[in-house]
């Protein structure tokens, strides 16, 4: 299956939490970073997910927000640090590529952030995704 979705990293299951209708599932990346993924308890299910499960973390580009360094006192737990390797504007939006370890991403930003963030290429970043945007796929 072809998907639209750019940003997929692999990585292993470390754990998984259910509850009675959705699961938190800790994923390590192959660069060593951990992530979550809130997802529901069917999927889990349905996906045969289990501690040392192969999976590919997948989130839209609309979803990666970016920071130029760490940020604390935030409910977003995934926060994985990179180097912005390209930026390309239109009138309005920016896609921004970082490499993490592990892999790369795509963050679809505005314009005006981008700008406003001082993003080029090299620019140290961390990118920011809510663990309800990580989607899981088996394998």
């Amino acid at each position: 299956m072809s998907l639209s979705i750019r940003n997929q990293i692999p990585g292993t299951v470390t754990a998984i939490t259910t509850g009675q209708v959705m699961a938190t599932v800790k994923v390590r990346l192959d660069g060593g970073q951990d992530l979550t993924a809130a997802i529901t308890a069917e999927a889990v299910k349905d996906l045969g997910l289990t501690e040392g499960s192969a999976v590919r973390a997948l989130v839209k580009s609309t979803e990666v927000a970016l920071a130029t360094g760490p940020v604390e006192g935030l409910s977003i737990r995934n926060q994985l640090p990179g180097t912005v390797t390209d930026v390309a504007t239109g009138g309005a939006m920016a896609s921004v590529k970082i490499t993490v370890d592990g892999g790369e991403l795509t963050a679809a930003i505005t314009k005006d952030a981008a700008t406003e963030l001082g993003l080029t290429a090299g620019t140290p970043v961390v990118a920011l995704m809510k663990s309800t945007e990580v989607s899981l796929a088996a394998g």
